[in-house]
């Protein structure tokens, strides 16, 4: 991740090295270092965009990723281009490791014209369709049914395309999700959805534990309803969701069935940036959950390889925080939208409606 938006590509994800047991792969220890130093990006981001909603930069709402970024981190290592990639609306690190340019994807929260969809999306609804993203979208379930038919319409077009279609553990209780699932279940039999769901289990829907949501807390096994095979997966352990995200990426674009992940994982930030109180969690589980931080368990297993020591990682850190500080202060001086941008980019028709010719 970049200012300038000079970006490797996701679909590399560098050199491996074979491991003890037959056909797994390691991630190198050099993709690793650059793993921590994009997650430290990721965080310093969401840090900042915290710091703008409270000083009343950032209108509309905002759900940050802090916590979770192995997820997205690992599975988007097996993203190749022509992939679609679709998520709720905690949706940030999904466009910057796509290669989104971190000042647009901020200069679109601050509502600026220089925002990567002009200022009218805001946090929830970022959308670089150019670089696979989809969308992120503020309707809960909402992306299901879509996730699920850019995958059958990728096979139907003949293509060896995958959609990773990113859901959360609320999205599962709402009927959009079971109609979406059986028609992936039902199209795959014939090799017709290679659709990957991709569950970011954060325990929590908005305040809501899992346990007060749904009598099956198994979410991975609700996809037996369907016909779907699944698994679980550390999400705390980007290394663990890389290796899940390589294998099961393989059998998705091979057979052009769906396959479900449960990636285990948990934000330690509010739901979102206004939810202060948080009376549903207690500040005991927070700080147990921080013990497996992401950053801090890649961090911690840097040093114990001798890969990076603390003045390399202070250093990571620093250029992290130097590169939100330009992003941020572009989104800050970047221009309002023109008053002409109500116009475009909207549904045909709506110049008739509007009365403007």
């Amino acid at each position: 991740m970049s200012a300038d938006n000079e970006h490797s590509e996701n679909g590399d994800v560098g050199a491996r090295e074979e491991s003890g047991s037959e056909g797994a792969v390691a991630t190198s220890t050099d993709r690793l270092v650059d793993l921590y130093r994009e997650m430290a990006q990721i965080r310093a981001f969401e840090e900042a965009c915290n710091r703008g909603f409270r000083q009343g930069k950032i209108g509309g709402y905002l759900h940050v990723y802090i916590g979770q970024e192995a997820v997205a981190t690992g599975f988007l290592q097996a993203y190749k281009e022509g992939d679609k990639v679709i998520t709720a609306y905690r949706d940030h690190a999904h466009a910057l490791l796509l290669g989104t340019d971190p000042k647009a994807v901020m200069a679109e929260l601050y509502g600026k014209g220089t925002g990567m969809v002009k200022g009218k999306g805001g946090s929830m609804h970022l959308f670089d369709v150019e670089r696979g993203l989809m969308g992120g979208y503020g309707i809960v379930a909402g992306h299901i049914p879509l996730g699920v038919g850019f995958a059958y319409a990728q096979r139907y077009q003949e293509t060896d395309h995958i959609t990773q279609l990113y859901l959360g553990d609320g999205s599962m209780s709402n009927g959009a999700f079971h109609e979406a699932a059986n028609l992936a279940g039902l199209w795959g039999k014939d090799g017709m959805c290679p659709c990957l769901f991709i569950i970011e289990n954060n325990k929590y829907g908005m305040g809501t534990s899992v346990e007060r949501t749904t009598a099956m807390t198994d979410l991975a096994a609700k996809f037996d309803a369907y016909g779907i095979e699944h698994e679980k997966v550390d999400g705390m352990d980007v290394e663990a969701v890389i290796e899940c995200a390589e294998r099961v990426t393989e059998q998705v674009r091979e057979t052009g069935k769906p396959y479900a992940v449960e990636a285990l994982t948990y934000r330690t930030v509010s739901h979102g940036a206004a939810d202060f109180m948080e009376k549903y969690r207690t500040k005991e589980e927070v700080n147990e959950w921080r013990q497996r931080d992401p950053i801090g368990l890649l961090e911690k297993r840097l040093l114990e390889n001798d890969a990076l020591d603390e003045e390399k990682i202070d250093e990571i850190k620093n250029e992290a925080k130097e590169l939100i500080a330009e992003v941020v202060k572009f989104a800050d001086e970047s221009e309002q939208p023109d008053l002409d941008e109500l116009y475009t980019d909207v549904y045909t028709g709506a110049d008739e409606y509007m009365g403007k010719e």
